[in-house]
C-alpha cells in the first residue's frame, strides 16, 4: 500500500503543515499548483508538480520544466477537471491508494465543496483520501465499500465527530460507544441532515455502521 502526501494550492497555515508531516512518512508528494510554493517555503522536495500553474505563475513554473529533479504534468487553465483532480488521477497512476492532503480546504468556497465531491469520486476508484487542517479532518464512508467504522479515542483527530449525509438518504445508521448513540437510524439531507453533527466518542472506542448510502464524516477539534 502506497501512501502519498499531496500539497494543494489553497490556503494553508504553514506551521500547521510543518508540525503535520514532522513524524509522517510517505511514498510520493505531490504539490499542486501553488502547493509547490508552500513545498518551497516547508523546505518539502516534491516527486511530483501537477496543475495549469495560473496561481503559482505560468511564467515561474517554466524555470523547473528543464529540471531533471522534478517531475511535472502540467495543463492548460482551460480544461475540464480542477487541478485536484487531475493530481488524484496522477497518484493513481503511480500505484498509490491512500492521501493525506493539505491545503484542499478554506479559501474559494466552490473550490471547496468541489474537492469534498471528489472525495466520494476518488473512494469509488480505489483512493481513500482524507484532507486535515489546523482543525478538521474529513474524509467519506461509502456503504457500497465499507458498512463499519471504528473511532479510538487516543486516536481521532479532534474531540468531535460529525457524519454529514452526501447522498439524499443514509440508511440504518447505528453508533455505538458515543456520547449520543444511535440505532438504526435513516438522515436525509432533505429532513434531518444535522442530526448527526458534533457527537462525541465516549468510550475508548466507538463504532459506527450503516445500511446504505454515503456519509462525509468529520473528526474536528475547537
Amino acid at each position: 500500500m502506497k501512501h502519498c502526501l499531496m500539497i494543494s494550492g489553497g490556503p494553508l497555515d504553514l506551521s500547521f503543515a510543518k508540525e503535520f508531516i514532522k513524524d509522517r512518512h510517505y511514498d510520493l508528494i505531490v504539490a499542486v499548483d501553488a502547493g509547490f510554493a508552500a513545498c518551497l517555503e516547508l523546505g518539502i522536495h516534491p516527486d511530483l508538480l501537477v496543475g495549469d500553474f495560473d496561481t503559482f505563475g505560468r511564467e515561474k513554473i517554466q524555470d523547473y520544466l528543464d529540471d531533471p529533479a522534478f517531475q511535472i504534468d502540467i495543463h492548460q487553465p482551460e480544461k475540464d477537471e480542477t487541478d485536484t483532480e487531475l493530481a488524484f488521477r496522477d497518484i493513481l497512476k503511480a500505484g498509490c491508494t491512500s492521501v493525506d492532503a493539505l491545503g484542499a480546504l478554506g479559501g474559494r468556497i466552490d473550490h471547496e465543496i468541489s474537492n469534498i465531491h471528489l472525495l466520494v469520486h476518488e473512494k469509488k476508484r480505489g483512493l481513500s483520501v482524507n484532507y486535515f487542517d489546523a482543525r478538521n479532518k474529513i474524509f467519506v464512508l461509502d456503504a457500497e465499500i465499507e458498512k463499519e467504522h471504528r473511532f479510538r479515542k487516543e486516536e481521532i483527530y479532534g474531540k468531535y465527530v460529525s457524519f454529514l449525509p452526501i447522498t439524499e438518504k443514509v440508511k440504518g445508521i447505528t453508533l455505538k460507544g458515543f456520547k449520543y448513540p444511535l440505532d438504526n437510524k435513516d438522515i436525509s439531507i432533505l429532513e434531518n441532515p444535522s442530526l448527526c453533527v458534533s457527537n462525541e466518542v465516549e468510550a475508548e472506542q466507538a463504532d459506527m455502521s450503516f445500511e446504505d448510502g454515503i456519509l462525509i464524516c468529520i473528526e474536528s477539534r475547537d
